[in-house]
């Protein structure tokens, strides 16, 4: 079953020129032109129906934050901290992440377009509904993971953790991947004839078996 994505409407945005964001506030219905909150502590904030056009979040404390019926353009963090952050209904476009601590994190409907992510940490979080494509990720940990209806599409990965995961409808078509850990958690997961010609040598050492 493919991602339900919900489309994120915006109507009616107040453009807001220079930002000054505060730990656990709320922001409606606001719009952000290359904002810069690197450094802040944010811990619970909240953004609702806002759309960012281009914004800096290196090194920002986002612990709890959330993100709710938003569109994130060109989001930029060499070092992203958003752990047990929620993000409902939010498009990421082509965000530059280096280093991106979202454990425990819990996404429902959303869809991040292109963008490179050097280590993406989803590890215990609750996925549903979430497409990712047309991304390049060195590394991508859904270890101890709950997720459903997830789509990784023409992305190229490097590394991927699932070691613990629990999975249903988890999509792998069309993407690319140097290596993946914790095999016992592919059941269920969708693949193509090529990525089989991939896994084969993994699942056989896996399995304990003998190619000879």
């Amino acid at each position: 079953m493919a991602p339900r994505l919900a489309p994120v409407r915006l109507e009616g945005l107040r453009d807001e020129g220079a930002p000054d964001f505060r730990r656990a506030e709320r922001y409606d219905g606001m719009r952000y032109s290359r904002a810069a909150a690197d450094g802040l502590e944010l811990s619970g904030i909240t953004f609702a129906e806002c759309e960012f056009a281009g914004v800096s979040f290196n090194e920002a404390q986002l612990r709890g934050a959330t993100f709710r019926d938003c569109v994130i353009g060109e989001a930029y963090a060499p070092v992203f901290n958003a752990a047990r952050s929620t993000m409902h209904d939010v498009v990421f476009s082509n965000p530059r992440w280096g280093s991106a601590e979202l454990y425990e994190s819990g996404w429902q409907s959303v869809r991040i377009d292109g963008g490179k992510l050097d280590y993406l940490n989803l590890r215990g979080s609750r996925l549903a509904d979430v497409q990712i494509s047309d991304c390049i990720i060195s590394e991508l940990d859904l270890g101890s993971a709950t997720a459903a209806r997830v789509a990784l599409k023409n992305c190229t990965i490097g590394t991927l953790e699932l070691a613990g995961a629990r999975l249903k409808d988890f999509d792998l078509r069309g993407t690319d991947f140097r290596s993946i850990s914790g095999l016992d958690s592919l059941a269920d997961v969708v693949i193509d004839e090529y990525q089989l010609g991939l896994l084969a040598p993994l699942l056989a050492a896996h399995l304990g078996m003998v190619v000879a």
